[in-house]
């Protein structure tokens, strides 16, 4: 299946979800792969960010509608709370809901202080994730994390954030920081930022290896315009090859969609973005994964 035929079998499944002409909004694409294949070794996942508008019991009805388990939870709107109390009837509710969280964040660490810090991976711990996805911490706070690493046996993903961010615009910058420290301190390659920041994302797949803990994934029409975004499969971001590249190194965890446009009505370009990847992977021989 070629790269236009796939783009037009994601949109118009999209548009006939959006419709309600299907009953649910990925039943083309379970058509086009129910005759089989080999188990995806790419897991797809869902920021929560992408439903930052919407409530904790609408975001969980929009992964039903979109068969997804796996989650990237943030503490927006009621997602992951990080009081203790709210936070566990959170973790109640996905449970419920057969919901998988892989990972917390985007946390910020904005505080050199074992207090500040022991408080985020406390609020990992409580949550069973294994990755940390930081956002912007300060150099100089990295030994301080490196102890809570060890001592939680949590991974710190710490994410790239383009050509805005003075310390981490690349994941290379990321690599740079951590090549000394425990092998559980690593990063979260967000792609587009990663385009923005002129590093190529296949190259930083490779260079990150092991240490690459979480992937965030979007589209854009420029590597050069930060508010291009798009629907996956849109733009210009080399779905397939990333795919290829997280599969050579074998990556062991989630790829997740963080759309970050049309804040308020996110679900029309999410259903095309996961229809677009789902049918990249069927073209590639693999199976549904969720």
């Amino acid at each position: 299946m070629g790269k236009l035929s796939r783009r037009a079998f994601a949109q118009s499944a999209a548009i006939a979800a959006a419709a309600g002409a299907i009953p649910e909004p990925l039943a083309a694409w379970s058509q086009l792969t129910e005759a089989g294949g080999a188990p995806s070794p790419v897991r797809l996942g869902l920021a929560s960010y992408t439903f930052r508008n919407f409530s904790r019991a609408q975001l969980i009805g929009f992964m039903k509608q979109l068969r997804l388990t796996g989650l990237n939870a943030k503490d927006a709107k009621d997602h992951l709370p990080m009081a203790p109390d709210e936070e566990a009837q959170a973790l109640a509710d996905y449970a419920a809901a057969g919901i998988h969280l892989h990972a917390a964040g985007t946390v910020y660490f904005p505080k050199d202080e074992d207090d500040d810090i022991r408080s985020k991976f406390e609020y990992a711990r409580r949550a069973g994730i294994q990755v940390i996805v930081a956002g912007d911490p300060a150099l100089a706070t990295l030994p301080r994390v490196e102890k809570f690493v060890r001592e939680y046996d949590i991974r710190f993903a710490i994410h790239n954030h383009g050509p805005e961010d003075k310390v981490f615009p690349s994941p290379f910058d990321v690599l740079k920081a951590v090549k000394d420290m425990d092998p559980r301190m690593g990063c979260c390659i967000d792609v587009g930022h990663c385009e923005r920041a002129g590093t190529d994302v296949i190259q930083a797949i490779h260079a990150a290896g092991p240490r690459l803990f979480n992937m965030h994934i979007k589209d854009l029409a420029s590597f050069t315009e930060k508010e291009s975004q798009v629907a996956v499969g849109e733009g210009k971001m080399p779905i397939r090859g990333i795919f290829e590249a997280l599969i050579r190194i074998k990556y062991p965890g989630w790829v997740d969609l963080e759309y970050e446009i049309h804040p308020d009505d996110p679900m029309p370009g999410v259903i095309e973005s996961f229809a677009y990847m789902r049918g990249v992977l069927a073209g590639m021989g693999y199976a549904p994964s969720t």
